[in-house]
């Protein structure tokens, strides 16, 4: 990369880092091509956006914005995934590559502004996504209305039996 280069792209990386509410940065070594556009296609899924980053071009670009924290000793090849808006699909998806692929392991990352640790990666990667949730929510809002619903059919079902059983004994005779 020439010097003009490096520059679009810390200002790039600037603006990338800047806008994303949720960055994870891995250790990228020994990871095969065709394992990392499989890994890039399972980002893109999640709604993340993934890139291989120049340690020394991320820590320039990470100045000044919420990652900076996290971009201070990055050693080794670095892999960078950003989402805006669920960091829980981003999680799951790097995870589920790790563990297929043991050279990829996480370093450090940041969720809505906040510093993770590992264990809180892996504990974010276990929770259940956004539309799960949003289908227990809902679930649970529509079962009063549903059992309203319920309790109704059955008395309408029990005074449809009774009608019956009376018409059946002729008591509605005039």
């Amino acid at each position: 990369m020439n010097r003009d280069e490096k520059k679009q792209e810390v200002e790039r990386l600037q603006r990338d880092l800047a806008a994303a509410q949720n960055v994870f940065l891995m250790n990228f070594q020994k990871v095969p091509v065709a394992e990392d556009f499989e890994l890039r296609k399972q980002v893109r899924a999640a709604g993340g956006r993934y890139r291989v980053v120049k340690n020394t071009l991320v820590q320039r670009g990470g100045k000044g914005t919420p990652a900076e924290s996290i971009l201070g000793s990055l050693e080794g090849s670095t892999a960078m995934a950003l989402t805006d808006d669920n960091p829980v699909a981003l999680a799951k998806a790097l995870t589920t590559y790790a563990k297929a692929n043991p050279n990829f392991t996480f370093r450090a990352g940041i969720v809505e502004g906040r510093v993770v640790s590992l264990q809180e990666f892996t504990e974010l990667a276990l929770l259940p996504s956004r539309d799960e949730l949003l289908a227990k929510v809902m679930y649970l809002v529509n079962a009063p209305a549903r059992g309203i619903a319920s309790a109704m059919q059955a008395v309408m079902r029990n005074i449809a039996s009774v009608v019956d059983q009376a018409a059946k004994e002729n008591k509605f005779k005039s």
